[in-house]
Formats: structure tokens, C-alpha cells, sequence
């Protein structure tokens, strides 16, 4: 190995180790080059629409359209950077150790875009809660979401639920995404995600992908939060005894929970109660 002697410090520092900081350095910021030039564009002209949304087609086919669209409109380098990002997440084990069936829900008291204070147990000693979590309006895969389970909205309240959606976006970002959506659902801000963080479904962002989410999506401005971190998009049924009787969490953004799944585990608890 070559040295070189820093006769400044009179500190030793490898050339090998100098230069394959720089290769790094260099080939970080050429790929946030790349996601800048290919991969933003797309997201900032329609974060809301890339799928067929007809009331036939499930949650999970409008999910996979979009993502087949992305391999057709966005460089192979930046999908492949992606997906390596959510097997880094999986890696954690995350999936695994978030809070699980069975398992007591988090109660808290968070505020919606009026500014009004929900209490979670309050909601669900009233009836079964769908808690479901969303990363931001940025995201079109949330906002799929968004509005499918916005058109299941009266198959919920007919099986005497409630639906309530946390987000760490700030609340007049939040009613901005839901203005866009035409939402009518109950929105609340996850503050720094501080509930997401006790159901064990925050991850902090791999490397490889942090500069699309901090300098273009201006994650730290939206959520008013520094730390570079985002919540799995999990769903969760919660009964009138605090207890989670349904869960999805996956590490892959593009995957959501099925609407029809969470309502069939709705009426089976409205079934169960009877």
C-alpha cells in the first residue's frame, strides 16, 4: 500500500484510502445527478395519477401498473438503486420487529390540519380503528392508496369502524394532499413520527437514495424534521380493546395492504362481536 506523510499534521493517510473516499463521494453525487435528471421530472408533473383506478381494478394491480410503468420511464440504474434501497430497509428487520397482531396498540393524542386533538383510544372504545400510515403526497404509491381506501370509506363505517390516517407530513401539507385526493378522512400528524417510531415502523434512509428524498422532495421542510427518516406505509386494525387483530407491514414502498382485506378484517370482527 502507498503512503503519504500529511507534514502539516505529521499524520500518515493511505493514497488507496484518499482515493476511494473520492470514488465515493463522486459516485454519490453522480448518481443524485441521475435521480435528478431522469427520475424527479415524472414525480413533479403527477404525483397523483399513473394507473387505471376503475372500480374493478384492485389496490395492488393500480400499485403494480405504476411500477411497471416506472421500469419503462426511468433509467435501469435508478430503479436497481431503489430497490436495493428497500432491501436495505428489509435488512433491518423491521418487518419483523414491528408491532405485530396480537399485539397492544400505541395509544396517543395527535392534531389534524384544524388543529383539533384526537385521542386514539377514544376512537377505538367507539369501534374497531383502521390505523393506517402514508410517507407524503409526494408519493404517488400513497396516494393510490389514498384513494382507494377513500372509495371504501362507506363499506368501513357500514362495518362500524373508523379510518384514521397518520402521516409525518406537517398538517397543511397533509391538507394539501388531501385536498388534491378529495379525501374526507380523518388526517392526523404523526410529529417526527413519534407514534410510527413505537409501532417499530420507522427506518432511517439508505445512503444510496437520501439525496432525492432531502434535496427534491425537501423531506426536513415537509415534515419539520431534520432526521432523514420516513414510516413503512403499515395498516393496522385495532379492536374496542386496544388490541391489533390485522396488520400489514412491508419494507417495499410499492406494496400496500388490499383495501378489501382490511374491510373483510373489519366485518370479522363486527362478525365475532355478534
Amino acid at each position: 500500500m502507498n503512503w503519504r506523510i500529511d507534514r502539516g499534521s505529521g499524520h500518515h493517510a493511505s493514497v488507496d484510502t484518499f482515493s476511494s473516499l473520492k470514488t465515493k463521494r463522486c459516485e454519490s453525487m453522480r448518481l443524485s445527478l441521475l435521480f435528478c435528471a431522469a427520475f424527479l421530472p415524472a414525480f413533479a408533473m403527477s404525483p397523483f395519477a399513473s394507473a387505471d383506478e376503475s372500480s374493478t381494478s384492485s389496490l395492488s394491480a393500480q400499485l403494480k401498473e405504476t411500477a411497471d410503468n416506472s421500469s419503462k420511464r426511468y433509467p435501469a440504474e435508478v430503479l436497481q438503486t431503489f430497490q436495493r434501497g428497500v432491501e436495505q430497509v428489509r435488512a433491518t428487520g423491521i418487518e419483523e420487529s414491528a408491532k405485530k397482531v396480537g399485539d397492544e396498540a400505541i395509544d396517543a393524542t395527535l392534531k389534524g390540519w384544524d388543529q383539533n386533538e384526537v385521542t386514539l383510544s377514544d376512537v377505538w372504545s367507539e369501534g374497531p380503528v383502521i390505523l393506517m400510515w402514508y410517507r407524503g403526497g409526494w408519493c404517488p404509491y400513497c396516494n393510490l392508496q389514498l384513494r382507494a381506501m377513500q372509495k371504501q370509506l362507506s363499506a368501513i363505517e357500514g362495518a362500524g369502524a373508523k379510518l384514521v390516517v397518520l402521516t409525518p407530513e406537517v398538517p397543511e401539507k397533509a391538507k394539501e394532499t388531501a385536498e388534491a385526493n378529495d379525501l374526507e378522512m380523518l388526517v392526523l400528524h404523526d410529529r417526527k413520527s413519534e407514534v410510527a417510531r413505537k409501532y417499530g415502523i420507522v427506518f432511517d434512509l439508505p445512503e444510496s437514495i437520501l439525496p432525492v428524498y432531502r434535496d427534491k422532495f425537501q423531506l426536513a421542510k415537509r415534515n419539520d424534521n431534520g432526521a432523514m427518516e420516513l414510516p413503512l406505509a403499515a395498516t393496522y386494525v385495532i379492536d374496542t380493546n386496544g388490541k391489533i387483530t390485522y396488520a400489514f407491514v412491508d419494507a417495499d414502498y410499492k406494496k400496500r395492504a388490499e383495501p378489501a382485506d382490511v374491510v373483510a378484517a373489519v366485518k370479522k370482527l363486527q362478525y365475532l362481536n355478534h
